[in-house]
């Protein structure tokens, strides 16, 4: 994803910075770390829709998960 695109991306629910996170090389999600969602990126299209994001617990689960 374009790096100048994450900097202009915000947290739909509260205007807050994303991070990217990673699985590998791969663009995975973007973390708010103030609401601690994050929006799954999907076909290097992120999906910033309140309703499909996922709390950074269950990510972090799901990522350490075998």
């Amino acid at each position: 994803m374009d790096p100048d695109l994450l900097r202009i991306l915000a947290c739909p629910k509260c205007r807050g910075e994303l991070v990217p996170l990673r699985r590998g090389a791969v663009l995975a999600g973007l973390s708010c770390g103030i609401c601690r969602l994050v929006y799954p990126v999907e076909d290097d299209i992120p999906v910033l829709l309140i309703e499909e994001a996922v709390p950074r617990s269950r990510w972090d689960r799901e990522e350490t998960s075998p």
